[in-house]
């Protein structure tokens, strides 16, 4: 006799765990993408309506920097805890690198719907100076499931 199985059971044959993984790091990836990409835009309207009207804009600019950074440390914490991702690193850097891709993918619509700028222009528009700092939180973006995921025991 052969036996039903439930809906709500998974499938448990190797091509149907993958692709379940895979569902599971692009979901976890969106949602990591529209946390760190909503406290940027918070603390972005907050360093151009306040901050950088007193301070000025470039430091305004470096001053934002960390807050994005623990706001995306906190992002990342929190969905390796609600996806309950492994901790593998394949997964928790595909996490990270789907949303880095989505914050790329959307940055430049934005940028060329808003600005009408090329990615030339947009480039020779941006300061030396500042211009590096940014790749390097984008790496941290991509990266930061990956880095929290350890507990540290004493």
């Amino acid at each position: 006799m052969r036996e039903l199985k439930s809906r709500d059971e998974p499938d448990k044959t190797p091509g149907n765990e993958r692709s379940h993984g895979l569902v599971q790091v692009l979901k976890a990836g969106t949602i990591y993408f529209l946390v760190a990409v909503g406290a940027e835009f918070v603390l972005e309207v907050i360093r151009l309506q306040v901050v950088a009207l007193h301070i000025g804009e470039k430091l305004a600019e470096m001053l934002e920097i960390p807050n994005v950074l623990l706001a995306t440390m906190i992002g990342a914490r929190w969905v390796v805890d609600r996806f309950i991702l492994p901790p593998l690193p394949g997964i928790r850097l595909g996490v990270g690198f789907v949303a880095l891709c989505l914050l790329l993918i959307s940055e430049w619509t934005v940028i060329q719907a808003l600005q009408a700028l090329s990615f030339e222009g947009y480039v020779t528009s941006q300061d030396a100076a500042v211009e590096t700092i940014p790749i390097g939180a984008l790496s941290v973006l991509a990266v930061m499931p990956f880095l929290v995921g350890y507990r540290w025991e004493r």
